[in-house]
């Protein structure tokens, strides 16, 4: 998220043009988040970069929110810093990495989708800490919402097996 916005759609009158405003500083803040559809549980961070030191911090701050006693399954992309050597996975998450190019089977690309459409769409920011703060209130009103996260993560063909 960030002060160099990309192509904003929205509904209009057929053959009018609305405006919408673009920024063209470079400022960024990146939100790495992770959901537990069955609890509503959720862990963010917001970050001035995505690398593997910050994902790192997320690991940790994932582990932090894993109900005592279970295990967490964390579904990633091939993002450099997802599959980083230097990645210290805590011992109560194993990593999952989807195949390329298949973002519709990571039910977090859903919560980047419903953010940038509802709380992140056609900004201006004045300075990065505006950028912060819209993120995290982004993801706060999101997280707090418990029916919310269940709809927007759950996957109908994620069910639990008994050994």
């Amino acid at each position: 998220m960030g002060q160099q916005g990309t192509l904003t759609r929205t509904w209009a009158e057929r053959g009018t043009r609305p405006r919408a405003p673009r920024d063209t500083r470079y400022e960024w803040a990146y939100i790495f988040g992770a959901v537990c559809p069955a609890r509503a549980a959720t862990a963010a961070l917001v970050m001035p970069r995505a690398d593997t030191s910050a994902m790192n911090a997320h690991l940790i701050e994932i582990s932090k929110t894993v109900a005592p006693g279970a295990h967490a399954v964390l579904v990633m992309d091939g993002a450099g810093w997802h599959g980083s050597t230097a990645l210290h996975i805590p011992d109560n998450i194993t990593i999952v990495t989807l195949p390329p190019y298949a973002p519709e089977l990571n039910p977090v690309e859903n919560i980047w989708a419903y953010l940038r459409a509802n709380r992140l769409a056609i900004s201006v920011f004045d300075t990065y800490d505006d950028i912060v703060d819209r993120c995290c209130d982004a993801w706060n009103f999101f997280a707090n919402d418990p029916e919310r996260v269940r709809s927007i993560t759950a996957r109908d063909y994620a069910k639990a097996v008994s050994a």
